[in-house]
C-alpha cells in the first residue's frame, strides 16, 4: 500500500537518504582533519573552545566550567560538554518538524536518537560537534522556511497522507458478506 502510494504521487523513498550520503564524508573528513592536522592543537576558536581538537572543555560535571577539577575516568560517560547538549537538542528540535513515522517502534527510536547521539558525540572534538549542530540549525531553519512557505502546519509532528477513499468494511471484501449483489 506505501509503494502504491509513492508510486502515485512520484516519490522516491530513497531521495531523502541523499543528503545524508553527502554530508557522511564531509563527518568522516572532519573528524580526520581535527584528529590528525598538527596546526590546529591548541588553535582557539570563539569564547570557552580554546582547542577544535578537543572534546568540549564545558561539561555538565564541571559545572560549565565553573567547578575547577578533573573528572575520574567512571564518571567519564556522564562527562557531556554544552555542544554536545546543544547538538542534542537541536537534533530534537529538528526531529519535531519531521512528520512522526506511523511505525511505533520505529517512533520510539527516534525518540531516543538525540539523546543517544548526546552521549555518543560528547567525547568526540568540539569542531566536529560544532559542525554538526550547526548543521542541524541550519536544517531547522530551511524546513521551517519552506513549511511556512507552503502553508504546513509547523511543529505538529503527524503523518499527512492524501485523502482517500474509506477502506471497505470486511463484509464487502472478496469471499465473504452478501452473494446476490443486494446490499442490506
Amino acid at each position: 500500500e506505501l509503494g502504491q502510494l509513492y508510486r502515485r504521487e512520484e516519490v522516491n523513498p530513497g531521495a531523502g537518504c541523499l543528503p545524508i550520503l553527502v554530508q557522511i564524508p564531509v563527518f568522516f573528513a572532519l573528524y580526520k582533519v581535527l584528529y590528525t592536522t598538527i596546526e590546529m592543537r591548541h588553535q582557539p576558536f570563539y569564547g570557552w573552545i580554546k582547542d577544535l581538537s578537543a572534546p568540549d572543555p564545558l561539561t555538565i560535571l564541571t559545572g560549565f566550567g565553573f567547578l575547577p577539577w578533573h573528572v575520574p575516568e567512571f564518571l567519564a560517560f556522564f562527562n557531556i560538554g554544552l555542544w554536545p547538549i546543544i547538538m542534542g537538542v537541536t537534533m530534537y528540535l529538528q526531529q519535531k518538524l519531521n512528520p512522526q513515522p506511523t511505525d511505533p517502534i520505529q517512533a520510539r527510536v527516534f525518540q531516543f536518537l538525540p539523546i543517544l547521539f548526546t552521549f555518543m558525540l560528547a567525547p568526540f572534538a568540539a569542531g566536529l560537534v560544532i559542525y554538526w549542530a550547526w548543521s542541524n540549525i541550519l536544517s531547522i531553519a530551511q524546513q521551517y522556511y519552506i513549511m511556512r512557505r507552503h502553508g504546513v502546519p509547523v511543529g505538529g509532528g503527524k503523518v499527512a497522507l492524501p485523502a482517500t477513499a474509506p477502506a471497505a468494511p470486511a463484509s464487502e471484501k472478496k469471499g465473504g458478506g452478501n452473494k446476490g449483489g443486494k446490499k442490506s
